[in-house]
């Protein structure tokens, strides 16, 4: 499974995807930066377009570049339609994936007249780009058996090589009315079920836990900002373990390591605790960020490659729940190894 790493251009430390960087991460291979903040910030998306986002980044050609469409700040905006905008920007920046230019993803308090709004711009918008390597989108939620069916009955979508899963994020997080995990998992399923010859990616399916559902749900993909927002609020990811909270920042609040997890931190090998200890993790300001995001991307890339290996030679529903220890979805993933027809430990 890929885990493509959300970028922000207000900030693009640590720069993790660059070989010149004391915070490059080898086994990254995929970043993902959003049509939203090119359009916020003129200078930067000229630039690009310009050059091209992997030389203007100095990505390397190891490394894929994902476009976001910035969905969710588009639809609270009026004002000119930013769709050609994003068709220039597509056609002159050499993006390795990206998605229809606006999908309009419902919320779980919306009625069903709303949902179903959603869904049908959705659509509309997903038949209008049927070439040019737009990937189509669909949503998790109460629209989705409306939405396997208007693609999977469509032969220019079914043909596409690519589709990618979004609105999963506020149901995750509980936001009002989300439907129950259950649903959610047994509907990615079907997703996936569905899309059996497509390279499947899921949006903002990014945290250690969580990462745990799309690789045995069987995605091919997931895009995580989450390794970011959890350094800005002053919180590091544990393998398999979860968040813990090493500064205190603002009022943020959480779990804090326990003795045992410092003492791992201490040896942590990753290029932001390797030969500097915990004592950098728990900075303020830019220095402690970077050590924390780096952290976070780097366990979160180990826990990819440990999942794709433990799913390969059959032994993840023998060793997953020593792994996924204290953690909240364990009983989720041992839903989804369930509805895969796969035995779990007692």
């Amino acid at each position: 499974m890929l885990v493509v790493a959300g970028l922000s251009l207000k900030n693009l430390r640590p720069r993790v995807w660059d070989p010149a960087s004391q915070f490059y991460l080898p086994k990254l291979r995929a970043i993902m930066v959003s049509y939203a903040d090119f359009y916020q910030l003129p200078s930067m998306r000229r630039a690009a377009m310009k050059v091209g986002i992997r030389e203007w980044l100095s990505v390397p050609d190891s490394v894929q570049v994902y476009l976001d469409n910035g969905a969710f700040y588009f639809l609270g905006r009026k004002g000119p339609d930013h769709f050609g905008g994003y068709e220039e920007f597509v056609a002159s920046t050499g993006a390795n994936w990206w998605p229809i230019p606006q999908d309009y993803i419902p919320t779980p308090h919306m009625d069903a007249r709303a949902q179903r709004a959603c869904f049908r711009k959705t659509m509309d918008v997903n038949r209008s780009y049927q070439a040019d390597g737009f990937v189509p989108v669909v949503h998790v939620g109460r629209q989705l058996k409306n939405y396997l069916s208007a693609v999977t009955e469509c032969d220019a979508l079914v043909a596409k090589e690519r589709i990618a899963i979004g609105g999963i994020v506020p149901n995750l997080l509980r936001a009002p009315k989300a439907i129950p995990y259950s649903d959610i998992i047994a509907g990615l399923k079907s997703a996936r079920a569905a899309f059996r010859t497509q390279d499947v990616h899921i949006f903002g399916v990014g945290g250690t836990s969580t990462l745990h559902l799309a690789g045995v749900l069987g995605f091919n993909s997931a895009d995580s900002a989450g390794w970011r927002n959890r350094a800005a609020r002053g919180i590091i990811q544990l393998p398999g373990s979860g968040d813990r909270v090493v500064a205190e920042l603002g009022s943020w609040r959480g779990r804090r390591p326990s003795e045992d997890e410092w003492l791992r931190l201490k040896h942590c090998p990753c290029p932001a605790c390797d030969g500097f200890g915990v004592a950098k993790l728990v900075a303020t300001g830019i220095e402690g960020f970077e050590r924390r995001a780096a952290h976070n991307l780097f366990v979160l890339l180990e826990e990819a490659e440990w999942i794709d290996k433990e799913l390969a030679a059959g032994t993840y529903a023998k060793n997953y729940e020593d792994r996924l220890d204290n953690s909240i979805y364990l009983r989720h993933v041992k839903t989804a190894l369930e509805i895969n027809g796969e035995a779990t430990r007692i």
